[in-house]
């Protein structure tokens, strides 16, 4: 019949699209979940409602409903409804602290980082979440660039704050300490003030100045590359960045398990994305690889965050016999390499990884939804007609994209590396950093396809792939020239990694007299219990690296430097270079002619500069 012959025509073409574009349906599925976020925030955006607003909506409806553990304790959202209006009475009673000010926390992973939020939102203030690691002049930068009126610290970072307290007072800010007492002149107790405070509402009219425009939160970035500076988070950027966990999959029965830094973007979607699903949070203070799968089992955790090196630190924990032993459903995060993907799922069993790509002060999320390892998204028309964004090709050397005789900006091609760039519009706006126009320009490029457009640098280099799949080839400045080819730092690090011996590496360029460009120095850290087998790892380089990508320069450490969401930081070791007479860290050099990495002495290292040796 014509009927039967239409539905297997219309089946046959079905199964040849699906065939001929197997991820066509996961594409559009994913642009739809986007565009329904964004119905969503307009929808709020005509009621100014906010977080906070969700916050107080779920503590009416399931108010007995634990929202966070913390080692012993259980906090229902009926009791972080009550401690955060006594935390923000303490501020307003005080008189130190007004409608619409900004308050520096200084505080590491604890309930009370999150009361203290809530608190400062239901009284209309932002809040600058300050790296707990940061000290001194660094720690001055952070609270000034915020243009903060209040600082408060925990207890047990008092020390760090007396050291930067006189600069503090002068600029007349009110210091609070998170104790009972105050040790030290010129700083207020916190918490006896707050356990006398009373935990009745605060009245709406004092936050009824927030707009979906004002600053909620300012988070800052990492400062690998110098001072850290502070990223402007609005009511609507933040439910941009909520939405992320319910684009990853998270749903309302879910228990999620956050032991990365609330002070950092990642660690604190992870409560606010709860808030978002009205669920559950476990809260550690800080990761613990020996002490993760015990505490996911404790609490009935179902979905985890990852960031960096979190999972290959998993992957290195002893095995044991319940490492599936879990109920944990779902990975989301970022930076996880295709071998630790492969070795975490061979492991701890068929969690589903949900690899995330942007940065905190961007204005691009890309999102791996098909689970092809290695990758951090896929590139589809429908995603770029939404959400302009291209790969330009760039100039390594001149740290600057590449352009064509019109002055135009030139698309990268297929599997060709090219700079991430993403059009800055009413649609995708980049908000930049507080007190900084200068670093905010910097990262806007400007007439990249034609005259007056702006986009958005995120400084990653990226490879789309035949299948139109993305993935991360390196920072732009962590990528360097040698031998007239581009090495990306990334990469070199996961080979090296993959030797028996190498628990670690943190891969950088390094200037040596007389040469182009920079020659390859890894800083690595070895295994528990084993020493360093040189002439095994240059056997693992030479089979595994090209000659220019072949670290020239090896330095054994006991431990590599990390920020507190663990990316490598790499400009002193880069301004170190690799002297001998300077550093007492083991240094080894790659000599082709040995088939080894040999010593690094003084008179390797005088051959080597003077040209004698030629590398």
């Amino acid at each position: 019949s014509k009927n039967g012959c239409a539905r297997i025509f219309s089946t046959v073409v079905l199964l040849a699209l699906f065939f001929l574009f197997p991820y066509f349906l996961q594409d559009v599925h994913f642009v739809l979940s986007k565009l329904k976020t964004r119905r969503r925030l307009l929808k709020y955006m005509q009621t100014n409602y906010s977080i906070l607003d969700r916050f107080l909506d779920v503590v009416k409806t399931q108010p007995e409903k634990p929202f966070i553990h913390f080692r012993d304790e259980t906090f229902t959202y009926r009791e972080a409804d009550e401690l955060s209006n006594k935390a923000a009475r303490v501020f307003l009673q005080s008189g130190f602290v007004k409608v619409g000010d900004t308050v520096a926390l200084f505080v590491s992973n604890e309930p009370l980082f999150v009361w203290l939020w809530l608190g400062l939102a239901k009284i209309g203030c932002s809040a600058a979440f300050l790296n707990y690691n940061v000290r001194s002049k660094s720690l001055l930068h952070c609270f000034s660039c915020s243009g903060a009126s209040a600082l408060v610290a925990a207890a047990e970072l008092q020390d760090a704050v007396e050291e930067v307290l006189p600069s503090l007072l002068e600029q007349q800010v009110t210091v609070f300490i998170l104790s009972d007492k105050s040790r030290t002149a010129g700083v207020e107790s916190f918490k006896d003030k707050m356990s006398q405070a009373s935990s009745e509402p605060l009245p709406k009219h004092l936050r009824s100045h927030l707009s979906f425009q004002s600053p909620a939160v300012y988070i800052y970035t990492s400062g690998t590359t110098g001072l850290p500076k502070a990223a402007v988070i609005t009511y609507s950027k933040l439910w941009a960045l909520v939405w992320l966990l319910s684009l990853s999959g998270i749903n309302s029965k879910d228990v999620i398990y956050v032991c990365l830094p609330l002070y950092h973007s990642t660690g604190f979607v992870g409560i606010t994305g709860a808030i978002d699903q009205g669920i559950t949070v476990a809260l550690r203070s800080k990761f613990s690889a020996s002490q993760f799968w015990d505490d996911c089992r404790k609490y009935n955790v179902t979905v985890i965050q990852y960031i960096g090196e979190i999972m290959r630190y998993l992957c290195n924990t002893p095995k044991k016999v319940n490492d599936q032993s879990h109920q944990v459903r779902l990975a989301v995060g970022n930076g996880i390499r295709a071998d630790v993907w492969r070795e975490f799922v061979h492991r701890f069993g068929n969690v589903q990884i949900r690899e995330i790509y942007g940065a905190t002060e961007g204005n691009i999320i890309l999102m791996n939804y098909s689970g092809k390892i290695g990758a951090i998204g896929r590139d589809s028309f429908l995603h770029r007609h939404f959400h302009p964004y291209a790969l330009i090709k760039y100039d390594i050397v001149k740290g600057e994209p590449l352009r064509d005789s019109s002055g135009f900006c030139i698309e990268a091609a297929k599997g060709e590396p090219g700079l991430l760039v993403s059009e800055i519009s009413m649609r995708t706006p980049f908000l930049g950093y507080v007190r900084d126009l200068q670093q905010t320009e910097r990262k806007k490029l400007r007439d990249v396809f034609k005259k007056g457009d702006v986009y958005f640098n995120t400084g990653d280099l990226m490879c789309i792939d035949e299948d139109n799949f993305i993935y991360f080839q390196d920072r732009v400045g962590d990528t360097f020239r040698w031998k007239g080819e581009n090495v990306a730092t990334t990469e070199v690090a996961d080979v090296i990694t993959l030797a028996d011996c190498i628990k670690e590496a943190n891969v950088y360029g390094v200037k040596v007299p007389g040469q182009e460009g920079r020659a390859g120095m890894a800083a690595v850290a070895l295994r528990d219990g084993l020493n360093f087998d040189s002439a095994d790892v240059f056997k693992h380089v030479e089979n595994f690296l090209p000659a220019y990508a072949r670290p020239r320069f090896l330095r054994i450490q006991g431990s590599l430097d990390v920020t507190g969401t663990f990316k490598h930081l790499k400009v002193k070791l880069t301004e170190e270079g690799f002297n001998p007479n300077q550093i007492t860290d083991p240094l080894f050099f790659l000599d082709e002619k040995e088939k080894d990495y040999v010593p690094l002495t003084p008179d390797v290292f005088n051959s080597v500069t003077s040209g004698k040796i030629k590398i």
